[in-house]
């Protein structure tokens, strides 16, 4: 494998340094959670039904300096928010949210509000997650947690990366074993149980799942998974992975959290009621109401009986399932193009079947799909805000990034102005799993 990018020792010093500073505690004392964000090419909206996906992480993410606080206090502080977060671990903490379907995610007012450094929230819900399985925790942790500049908010699973860095640092700091399956379990609760966002498990297992150079694919609905790797693996395990593509990501300026948004809950529900039609007419009431649990044929047979909008969620679902079949094969044989095609579909059926995103995502989408040397692309997330990804000729990288910050802010040019030029397109690379240094 070839050497890491990221984190840098630089990176790695500087966070040891706070940390060390804040606990009174040397430098040598200091762990370090790396917990990086990922992009999902095929496989987009479909893992809350239980469908198939593909993912792999990047070589930028969330990085947690901490060391146990020798009590059960949690003192943390962060490089993006002000203030600090404190509380202890033998606190009950209740779940944050309380939705059902087809209402909003509503906070609780008892709840410290976002001036009270809301960015804690993870961290709370970690524990909430730990404890609510059975996990006895006696050890605090002083820490100090950043992201990679201008990523949060960004459509790449940055509160992912965050839940999971913040139970990394939880486990060690008390001695806990935690496999990464359960771990992808413990994660989910902080998203759907903590916080009620109704998502699936595709961004915890990408982080926890994913090899340097490979693509995870993984089935939602049994939790199987596997690794595909590229050509030059299979002839040469020592090799390093194949250096024909860059991930490029270009951002939009929309910085909406994921959680204020109706629409993600909404097409939730709406995937559900589609299952639900279709289970019916084929005469399984009693299944679970999931589109995992919709044979295609039964798809094909009952389609018909679905109204507009419930027809295009399942369209999204079974042909994305399909695309994420090909790309697989599409990979592992070295075909970048190929797999750059079934990308862009895939960007296509979510702007015109499950109709999320918005236009300002839609314009960006369509520059990284004239720019030269890019496979395909997509918006990443459930496009509400953040960033497009796309798969570019590893020659043409540079070309590409130059391109797009020319012609986008020729369509948006508010939302341009508000990206700095050093961070509007980035040229990454593929990424390894969530660790601990």
């Amino acid at each position: 494998m070839g050497a890491m990018s990221w984190p840098t020792q630089d990176e790695l010093h500087e966070i040891r340094k706070i940390v060390s500073e804040m606990a009174g505690k040397g430098t040598a004392d200091v762990r370090v959670v790396v917990s990086p964000y990922r992009i999902c090419p095929l496989g987009a909206h479909v893992d809350h039904q239980g469908g198939i996906v593909s993912a792999m992480t990047i070589n930028k993410g969330i990085l947690l300096g901490f060391v146990p606080s020798g009590s059960t206090e949690v003192a943390l502080r962060s490089g993006q928010f002000k203030g600090e977060v404190r509380f202890r671990v033998n606190e009950n903490h209740k779940p944050r949210q309380t939705i059902s379907k087809g209402e909003e995610i509503n906070a609780d007012k008892s709840s410290p509000s976002p001036d009270e450094f809301e960015w804690g929230i993870y961290a709370r819900g970690a524990l909430y997650a730990l404890q609510s399985r059975g996990n006895h925790l006696a050890q605090g942790i002083i820490g100090y947690i950043c992201g990679s500049e201008g990523l949060d908010s960004s459509g790449l699973s940055s509160s992912a990366a965050v839940g999971i860095a913040y139970l990394l640092a939880l486990e060690t700091a008390n001695g806990l074993t935690v496999s990464p399956r359960e771990n992808i379990e413990y994660d989910r609760v902080i998203e759907n149980e903590y916080l009620g966002l109704r998502n699936g498990i595709l961004d915890q297992s990408a982080i926890l799942l994913s090899s340097q150079g490979c693509l995870t694919y993984m089935n939602c609905k049994t939790t199987e998974h596997k690794l595909i790797r590229p050509p030059k693996f299979l002839e040469d395990q020592e090799a390093e992975p194949q250096k024909g593509y860059k991930i490029l990501l270009a951002f939009s300026g929309l910085r909406q959290a994921l959680t204020n948004n109706p629409g993600y809950n909404s097409r939730v529900a709406e995937c559900q009621e589609a299952a639900k039609v279709l289970l019916n007419a084929s005469g399984n009431k009693e299944v679970e109401p999931f589109l995992c649990n919709v044979k295609p044929e039964v798809y094909e047979a009952h389609k018909f009986k679905l109204e507009p909008n419930l027809a295009k969620r399942a369209e999204h679902y079974f042909s994305e399932n399909m695309r994420v079949r090909k790309g697989l094969e599409a990979w592992a044989s070295g075909d970048l193009r190929a797999f750059g095609e079934l990308m862009t579909a895939s960007g296509l059926s979510s702007i015109k079947n499950y109709e999320c995103g918005c236009e300002p995502l839609f314009q960006l989408y369509e520059v990284l799909l004239r720019a030269p040397g890019v496979f395909g692309a997509r918006f990443s997330g459930a496009g509400f805000r953040g960033c497009c990804v796309a798969l570019v000729d590893a020659a043409r990288a540079t070309e590409a990034a130059k391109f797009v910050r020319v012609e986008y802010p020729k369509l948006q040019p508010v939302f341009a102005s508000q990206l700095s030029h050093g961070t509007a397109v980035l040229i990454c690379e593929a990424g390894d799993c969530a660790r601990i240094f």
